[in-house]
């Protein structure tokens, strides 16, 4: 027998496809740390972080504005399937997690659709799942857009999430102008 008849077969890999926007990314070096086009294969028991800081997230934004974790992606499997899914769960406490439209506060998870856009502030991920058949690995793919994602894809569009965190708190909050006496702060 020759080896490649007793090679084991190889497994078709869950990807995830992530393409990537942000306004200023050219001039300000956010996605510098991101390897773009390059598959990235994980162990499907590993919690995915993004955000600004270096010892605690797998890809990181060079943003001041990015909380130090921003949000995770987790593998898991659903009863009585053969793929695997995702959860997203918003892990910053300042804002709030778009996800198609459905907004995430801090940590609120929900499964991630086969194709979605993320939003936080000006940040956009069009996120595409391919599904493949390994429980054990899976593998992350970046791609940057130079044009908005959701202007580009269609998408409903909504104004970026507001600097008070979220859309329902900053539709609570008074934003009339408020008489104060001298001595009142």
């Amino acid at each position: 027998m020759s080896s490649f008849e007793d090679a084991d077969t190889e497994e078709m890999v869950t990807c995830l496809q992530m393409t990537l926007y942000h306004p200023g990314h050219q001039r300000s070096g956010i996605f510098r740390s991101i390897k773009f086009f390059n598959r990235e294969k994980l162990p499907t028991s590993e919690v995915v972080k993004f955000g600004r800081n270096s010892h605690t997230c797998n890809y990181i934004f060079q943003d001041k504005q990015v909380s130090r974790v921003q949000f995770s992606l987790q593998v898991f499997k659903k009863f009585n399937s053969s793929v695997v899914s995702f959860e997203i769960k918003n892990m910053s406490k300042k804002t709030s997690l778009l996800v198609d439209n459905k907004e995430l506060g801090y940590l609120n998870k929900m499964d991630l659709p086969d194709k979605c856009m993320i939003r936080f502030g000006d940040y956009q991920f069009l996120v595409e799942k391919e599904d493949g058949e390994s429980l054990e690995f899976f593998e992350i793919q970046f791609s940057l857009s130079k044009k908005p994602l959701l202007q580009e894809n269609n998408w409903l569009s909504q104004e970026p999430i507001p600097e008070c965190g979220s859309y329902s708190s900053c539709l609570t909050q008074n934003n009339s102008p408020m008489e104060v006496g001298e001595n009142e702060w």
